[in-house]
């Protein structure tokens, strides 16, 4: 495939003002650096929102229905929405639930935005995994009851692969038919509890996707664009971005999302081939 489609994760739930101040929180800068990286190449934004006022990670349908609207207002960009937030348990060393440091909701809660919203297309984490404060839990009740919300409502899931076993699940929900056949995958490197950012593993999982499917991938910090490079090299699509990575290099932060995307954007072309426009993705995608 000569067109790679980019997609740009702006801001994320993890990533802090401390690590770097040019990240955006508010819906106004999410859409505005959505935006700038739409203007480098980029054909897919994937959106978390904050609380405007704290900056930590949020829920709120209003912050969702902001960010939408003004990026709607500045371009055509197909919008991913998160549904990851709602799934981290905290535990203790005593094995016990830290409700008090959790961030739980209800499978209708996580999708609330994407079933009032009808975005292109969202994100949807199909496993569990440990992780620095205990559990990122997708338990199997769940994963079923969002998906098939997220089917009722038109929209196309970004099934996200954190790990091997990830891929059971995805072929269990595919033969269940509560995600299509042509489904798009994203191939998560380097989290520190899940798949290492390496070529060995990044080429194990993309020939262990089913037949038809479509996926992207991208590393962690130091892996960012090495990952990259695997994408196109593989006939893949791409994802960077302050949710994943706030370096241009060691020990030098980028300047912007958009810087992210405009190397990404060189990467491409040095390997012969082309960013795919807006249009190009939603065939690629097979979205409407």
């Amino acid at each position: 495939m000569d067109k790679v489609i980019v997609t740009v994760a702006v801001t994320g739930g993890q990533t802090t003002r401390e690590q770097h101040p040019g990240l955006p929180v508010t819906p106004e800068e999410i859409a505005r650096a959505a935006y700038e990286c739409y203007n480098e190449g980029a054909a897919i934004v994937h959106i978390h929102v904050r609380d405007p006022k704290t900056g930590k990670r949020s829920m709120e349908l209003e912050h969702y229905v902001e960010t939408v609207q003004r990026l709607k207002a500045k371009c055509n960009m197909i919008i991913n929405l998160s549904t990851g937030p709602g799934g981290q348990l905290t535990v203790g060393p005593d094995n016990q639930p830290q409700m008090d440091r959790s961030f739980m909701a209800t499978p209708e809660k996580r999708v609330e935005h994407v079933v009032k919203l009808k975005p292109d297309l969202c994100s949807l984490d199909i496993g569990s995994s440990n992780a620095g404060f205990g559990v990122f839990v997708n338990a199997q009740a769940v994963i079923d009851k969002m998906a098939e919300m997220i089917k009722q409502a038109g929209v196309k899931p970004e099934v996200e692969i954190f790990d091997v076993g990830h891929i059971q699940i995805a072929n269990r929900l595919i033969k269940l038919g509560l995600v299509g056949k042509n489904a798009h995958f994203q191939l998560c490197m380097g989290t520190k509890m899940g798949v290492p950012a390496t070529v060995r593993d990044a080429v194990y999982l993309a020939e262990s996707l089913p037949s038809g499917t479509t996926w992207s991938i991208f590393g962690i910090g130091a892996s960012h664009f090495p990952m990259v490079a695997m994408g196109v090299l593989m006939g893949g699509h791409v994802r960077v971005g302050f949710e994943d990575n706030v370096y241009f290099k060691k020990g030098q932060l980028a300047k912007s999302n958009a810087e992210l995307v405009q190397h990404t954007a060189t990467i491409i072309r040095d390997l012969h081939k082309e960013p795919a426009s807006v249009e190009e993705a939603r065939k690629i995608l097979g979205l409407s």
